[in-house]
Order: C-alpha cells, then structure tokens, then sequence
C-alpha cells in the first residue's frame, strides 16, 4: 500500500502540472482527492492492516493528500494569473481614440413650461410645495369648501381607490395641506406644481392625466388687484410683454369671487383670428380670492386674512405657447416631436 500511494502521488502530481486549464485542474482534484479517488480507496483498505502499520499508513495517506492539494492549489494560482493577464491583453483600451460623442435629449416642452413658471414665481418670493398624488377626500373636496354631496364635485369626475381615498383631481390639495402646516400665521405665498387625474375622455384637448400649476398667497392685505398684477406678470413672462389680460366672472367653490382669466391673442394682437376664435382673446386659467370658509377650516381668523389662488393647465400654456394642436403628442413619445423643441 505504502508503494501504491507513493505512485499515486507522483502520477498526480505529474497531470497537475501538465494541466492547461482551470476546468482540467478541476477534474484532477475530483478524480484524486473525491470521495471515490482512488486514495480515499486505499484508506478503505487499511482495516486489513496490523494494528502496527495503520497509524504509518495513514499518516503517509494525509502527507500524498496535502502534497496533491498543495500543488494543485499553487497551479490554480499560476492559472488564474495567467487567465488574468490574457484577459487583460486582450481588454486593452487605446486612451488616444476619440470619444464617442454622446447624444443629449431636449426638454420636453411640459417640463420646460414648468421650470419658466417655477423659476418666475421663485424670483417674486414664492416657495414651492408638493403633496400626495394619491389623497384623502377631506384635502382633496371637504378642506375646500366641497363638503360630500356638494353638486360641484360632478365637475371633476374623479377615480376613487375607496370611498375615503382617490386620486387628487387637482393641486389644490397641497394648499390646503401648506395652510394647515402654517397653523393659522401667515403669510403664506406658494406654488404647487404637479401631476393631477381625471376621468375623462382623451382627445386633442382633454387627458385623464395633466399637469396643473396652482398658486396661492395669504396675507393680512390681499386684494384682488394683487391678483391681477401677479397674473399680468405671468402673462408677459409666457407670452410676451405686449400682452393684456382680462377677468371675467366665474365659480368656483373655493374661491369668492372667482374669475376666469384671458390673455389677448399672441397670433392676432387682438383683432380676432382662428386661434382667438375672433374674439382676440384666448381663456388661460381661474383665479380667485380664497374663500373665507376655506381660510377657516384651515385656522385662519377669516377677518384678518385675506389671500388669492390661482390654477394653470401646464399643457394648456404649452399648447398656446408653442402652437401645439393635439394634448396628445406630450404623452406619445414621438421622437420627431420632442426634437422640434430643440429649435424653439
């Protein structure tokens, strides 16, 4: 036995040293030292020994067990340096090439209506505020003087996720949200860009999904000429400094009085055409001065408070700015779409 251990050792040895690859000296270390190598079989074998030479021979069966680990552990070593190496001849990058250029993207017109307006209203002393898209009823309708069964509420046909929870149908959730926050001291003066939902129909004018921007300032003196003067300025801002506004009477459950706001006609100066539908002015948001109810329900002594709010489609402001037909093409991702906004 002492013989056939000695041989399997230098047969073993030899083959490791012969290996070429990771997988052959695999197979070496599984045929000599697994389970049914043939060393594991000549252990086997030593119950048929004196009680004298067992201890000899399997202290001579550990030391050819550790030579043939030992060597193939060194030869692992020599092979995955040399693997290494090859890799990395053959991975050489020339740092003399020129870089590949990389294409950027254009803003997309949404975001860049948004961005201008923000950074307006940044530069008036505005701060910027943000709430849940997904939202309670009482932020959503009860904290803005739409309390349950309120008829105004067909005018949003909402997507309810239960019969407390929904998405919010417009921004006006964050004011309500900012003006509970504020805990009754103003003065507040915010806006409140975000994503809203609706269920209708799409089509080149309506989208269950848009974007609306709404704005709001609290103080102990806000009038509706403050209002005006700050929807002048946002008119200039977005569709040149020769542009007019005008209020028209309006509803709205949490303002009083409420007002629609035109701006005059960019493409006509005024003098009626096909965009102005001849009346030389073209509707752009409502405005209004916060209800006193609204003021209430979030802590505000009514008497002492005054404040204005304001809601603005983003897409409805890019539709007109960039004489866009269809709401559609900011949702389909055309490509020749989007890189028109390069130019513009």
């Amino acid at each position: 036995m002492q013989e056939q251990l000695k041989q399997l050792q230098q047969e073993a040895l030899l083959k490791i040293e012969e290996a070429d690859g990771l997988k052959s000296l695999n197979d070496i270390r599984v045929a000599y030292l697994g389970k049914k190598g043939p060393i594991t079989e000549a252990l086997r074998g030593m119950g048929k020994l004196s009680a004298e030479e067992r201890p000899k021979m399997g202290a001579l069966a550990n030391e050819v067990r550790e030579a043939i680990a030992s060597k193939i552990s060194e030869k692992q070593e020599q092979l995955e340096k040399e693997e290494t190496e090859k890799k990395l001849a053959g991975e050489t990058i020339d740092v003399t090439l020129p870089g590949r250029p990389v294409k950027k993207g254009n803003r997309h017109p949404i975001t860049a209506v948004v961005e201008e307006i923000e950074d307006l209203f940044l530069g008036m002393g505005y701060s910027i505020e943000e709430g849940p898209e997904v939202e309670i009823d009482y932020f959503n309708f009860e904290a803005l003087n739409l309390p349950k069964g309120h008829p105004a509420r067909d005018m949003q046909d909402s997507f309810y996720i239960t019969d407390e929870i929904l998405l919010r149908t417009h921004t006006s959730p964050v004011q309500a949200r900012t003006m509970k926050k504020y805990s009754g001291q103003g003065p507040v003066k915010i806006i409140c860009p975000g994503k809203v939902f609706r269920r209708d129909d799409d089509d080149a004018t309506h989208s269950h999904q848009f974007m609306q921007i709404e704005g709001l300032v609290i103080d102990e003196q806000v009038s509706m000429s403050d209002l005006k003067g700050t929807l002048e300025v946002l008119a200039k801002k977005m569709f040149g400094e020769e542009r007019e506004i005008r209020l028209r009477p309006s509803f709205f459950p949490f303002t009083e009085p409420s007002v629609e706001v035109d701006v005059s006609c960019f493409n006509c100066g005024g003098n009626g055409c096909n965009v102005c539908k001849g009346t030389g002015w073209i509707e752009i948001l409502g405005a209004g001065m916060v209800h006193p109810n609204v003021l209430e329900m979030a802590g505000f002594d009514s008497k002492k408070y005054q404040g204005f709010a304001f809601g603005i489609g983003a897409e409805r402001i890019a539709m007109l700015k960039y004489g866009i037909d269809d709401i559609r093409h900011f949702y389909t991702n055309d490509l020749r779409f989007l890189k028109q906004f390069k130019r513009a």
